[in-house]
């Protein structure tokens, strides 16, 4: 199966069938611990299954999840799904977390589905465009400044250490408070991405590499005429450590401010 928009309309029944459930398993607690700071809940592993099981089927198309992985992704066709983006939040029953899909073809998302039962909004768009949202177009990002735009941003631990230290994100922040008054930081990446490709944000900075938290959001800011690289400014790949995803000229004032935070940080050495 290569068309698309079938593709698509699979990809949107599916997690049509499965919002009920995320709705229901809402302040499932912690039943898998990951590592620091990460868990998965029960919902998260059943979904996974569930919506694997059903695109697999539907498409033969086999599917990389979050919990339980799958196919590489930088070469051939696969689902790349994340059950509930934002656990934390879903965890405590805050509602900004949801389901993110996309299909990658050659490391390259060519169609993305966000959705966020706990707002009653489902963005999916393929990679030509135009995003929808609740099934309506939107219409495609015009440039804007950064001195209009929210911007949201990824959450951090000052003392973190790792690819991108807490120091750094910190001193990030710093910066873009200069520039932007208007940052938010909603404990979901998908919620970020979204939101830029819908033009809610002007953009979002985003430390994770995962690409099943990155991928949907990416083909939906694409789609939308959005620009997406790394934060150093690269062509953002699925093998990404970053995402910089913002409307055209907010972007590039984002990234002007990143490379003057990484020379301050040298020259501070």
């Amino acid at each position: 199966m290569t068309d698309l928009a079938e593709l698509l309309s699979i990809a949107r029944d599916a997690l049509d069938g499965a919002a009920s459930r995320f709705v229901e398993g809402v302040g499932a607690p912690s039943a898998v611990q990951k590592g620091r700071n990460d868990f998965a809940t029960e919902v998260d592993l059943e979904l996974e299954r569930t919506l694997s099981r059903e695109l697999l089927e539907r498409t033969g198309i086999p599917v990389h999840g979050e919990e339980f992985g799958g196919p590489e992704l930088t070469s051939g066709t696969a689902w790349v799904l994340d059950p509930i983006d934002g656990t934390f939040n879903y965890s405590a029953g805050h509602p900004l977390s949801g389901m993110l899909l996309a299909l990658v073809r050659e490391g390259t998302p060519v169609l993305g589905l966000t959705w966020l039962p706990g707002l009653g909004q489902r963005y999916a768009a393929t990679v030509e465009g135009p995003v929808h949202l609740n099934g309506q177009p939107l219409p495609r990002l015009e440039p804007s400044k950064l001195s209009a735009a929210m911007i949201g941003f990824g959450t951090f631990n000052i003392d973190g250490e790792g690819r991108i230290p807490g120091i750094f994100r910190f001193n990030l922040m710093g910066a873009l408070s200069r520039l932007s008054g208007r940052m938010r930081m909603h404990g979901s990446t998908g919620i970020d991405l979204a939101y830029t490709a819908s033009g809610v944000l002007g953009g979002a900075v985003v430390f994770g590499h995962h690409p099943w938290d990155n991928a949907a959001g990416v083909a939906l800011v694409r789609a939308a005429g959005g620009v997406v690289t790394d934060l150093r400014g690269r062509p953002w790949t699925i093998e990404s450590g970053s995402v910089l995803a913002a409307a055209p000229g907010v972007h590039e004032e984002l990234l002007d401010m990143i490379n003057d935070t990484v020379d301050n940080m040298s020259e501070e050495r």
